[in-house]
């Protein structure tokens, strides 16, 4: 099969880590652990979340004396995906002795005229408690908003409409290499009128762009992981409960958490409507089982 995987935030940093670099490396060969007999099966393009990574360099670029402004968001994103594709690459070569594994920096265009200029909604940097977030809001200029039970800076979030590099990428994946890219949801650019591109500043969400990749690579399977076995009904409360095989109807009628939950079964529901394929989400830990239809959330036009 052919499989586009999103990793998410917790496959680098667990929410309250430290952002140091030996325990991101430690997280991804985890992850890698996890994917590497995927990959011995099937082809595999991987891609992976940045907010923490992008709003960590956005800080120090911030508190930079020598800079007469920060590095804008486009640029940290390119930064973030050459740090982690590479930790991501290396630790799948070194799981993957018999594979070729290529990371290739992505651009995803999106919209100038996307109302998500206007509507921060797209979390990325540390965690904070309420007083410390109001402070750096006001030093900085952040917008910031409740992400769970702390406060976190939040960037416009424009919808992805192509991914540049898409082609690049089905070639290479024709070649049976194992592709890292599109982090963080590609670095956000607009194109022109002459044709000519332009980054901006914003985040593209992981997941809708892992759909996007995921249609234009015609791949069989879309796998979201998370920090969470499925998705449930009532996350949070005594009522919760597990969401196992699904649709995308279905889930049309339920709602999920904006800043977390919900982008990932979006995804996941476009992608099978666009596709009439199988996507899934759950944890990291249970990949495999979740290919075989026995763990997380499987999304399907079918449903059982």
């Amino acid at each position: 099969m052919r499989i586009v995987v999103a990793l998410g935030g917790n496959a680098l940093l667990l929410r309250g880590d430290p952002p140091d670099a030996d325990l991101q490396q430690h997280h991804i060969d985890a992850a890698v652990e996890a994917l590497a007999p995927v990959a011995r099966v099937h082809d595999l393009v991987v891609t992976h979340g940045n907010g923490p990574q992008v709003g960590l360099l956005a800080i120090e670029s911030a508190d930079d004396t020598t800079l007469t402004r920060p590095y804008p968001l486009d640029v940290l994103g390119a930064q973030t995906q050459g740090m982690i594709g590479y930790w991501l690459v290396q630790a799948l070569q070194n799981a993957l002795a018999d594979r070729d594994v290529a990371g290739l920096i992505t651009q995803t265009l999106v919209s100038v005229d996307d109302p998500a200029f206007a509507t921060p909604t797209k979390f990325v940097g540390a965690v904070y408690g309420h007083d410390q977030a109001q402070r750096l809001a006001i030093a900085r200029g952040w917008t910031i908003a409740l992400d769970g039970d702390k406060w976190r800076r939040v960037v416009p979030s424009p919808a992805p409409q192509r991914l540049i590099e898409a082609d690049l990428i089905a070639r290479l994946v024709a070649l049976h290499v194992v592709v890292v890219c599109a982090g963080g949801g590609g670095v956000p650019v607009v194109e022109d009128t002459g044709g000519a591109r332009h980054g901006v500043e914003a985040v593209v969400d992981k997941d809708a762009t892992a759909a996007l990749l995921a249609i234009a690579l015609n791949a069989d399977v879309l796998l979201l992981l998370t920090d969470v076995p499925a998705v449930e009904i009532d996350h949070g409360l005594p009522s919760a409960r597990p969401i196992r095989h699904t649709t995308p109807a279905e889930l049309a009628g339920l709602r999920f958490p904006a800043g977390s939950m919900g982008p990932k079964v979006d995804a996941a529901c476009g992608f099978v409507e666009a596709t009439g394929k199988t996507g899934a989400i759950g944890a990291l830990g249970d990949t495999q089982a979740i290919l075989a239809g026995a763990a997380g959330t499987i999304i399907t036009n079918g449903g059982c």
